[in-house]
C-alpha cells in the first residue's frame, strides 16, 4: 500500500481541472478533460507542445523515450517530453528548442551557434533533442570533459551519425574547445 501511495504522490496529476506551464517564459493556463479545446489527462507534454502549442521544433520519433528526439528542459532537467504526461507538468518550467535564442535580437543560443559552426548536424531531426540535452548537461557541469559530454548526450540517437561534431560543438559552447 505505502508503494503504491508513493507512486501516485511522485506523479502530481492535478486535482483541478486547470493546469499551468510556464513554456519559453511565457505562462499557458490551459483546461484540463476530454473535449475539444482540451488538453486530455494522456496527453503527453510532446503532443501538447506540438500539436495544441504549435512548438513543433520538439520532435517525436520513436514515441517510447528511446531515441532523445524529443527531449526538452523541465526545471533545468532534461525530460524525454513523449514520456511525461502533460499533467503531471503543472506548475513547471520548460524550455524548447524555440525559446533558446534571445528573441529581442534575435540571436542563437551560444549552444546553438557552436552547432552551427561545428557542423553538428545532417538531417536536423535530431538536432533540438541533442541540443537541449547538451543544455541541461552544461546547466549542470559548464566544464565537462570528452566523456562527460558522451555521457550526457548517450540517450540521443543520432541516425545520420554526426556525433562526433556533437561533441565538438558541446565541447566549444563549454570553452574547452576553443
Amino acid at each position: 500500500m505505502a508503494v503504491r501511495a508513493q507512486r501516485h504522490a511522485r506523479k502530481k496529476i492535478p486535482e483541478t481541472d486547470h493546469i499551468s506551464l510556464i513554456i519559453n517564459g511565457q505562462t499557458y493556463t490551459m483546461e484540463v478533460g476530454t473535449a475539444p479545446h482540451q488538453i486530455d489527462p494522456a496527453d503527453t507534454l510532446a503532443h501538447t507542445l506540438r500539436e495544441t502549442l504549435g512548438l513543433t521544433g520538439t520532435k517525436v520519433s520513436c514515441d517510447h523515450g528511446a531515441c532523445g528526439s524529443c527531449t526538452v528542459l523541465m526545471d533545468g532537467k532534461a525530460i524525454l517530453s513523449c514520456m511525461t504526461l502533460t499533467v503531471e507538468c503543472d506548475g513547471k518550467h520548460i524550455a524548447t528548442i524555440e525559446g533558446l535564442g534571445n528573441p529581442e535580437t534575435g540571436r542563437l543560443d551560444p549552444l546553438q551557434q557552436a552547432f552551427v559552426d561545428h557542423t553538428a548536424f545532417q538531417c536536423g531531426f535530431c538536432t533540438p533533442g541533442m541540443i537541449m540535452s547538451a543544455k541541461a548537461l552544461l546547466g549542470e557541469n559548464p566544464s565537462p570533459t570528452e566523456g562527460e559530454v558522451k555521457e550526457g548526450l548517450s540517450g540521443n540517437l543520432c541516425r545520420c551519425i554526426s556525433s562526433y561534431h556533437v561533441v565538438k560543438a558541446v565541447l566549444a559552447a563549454s570553452g574547452k574547445g576553443r
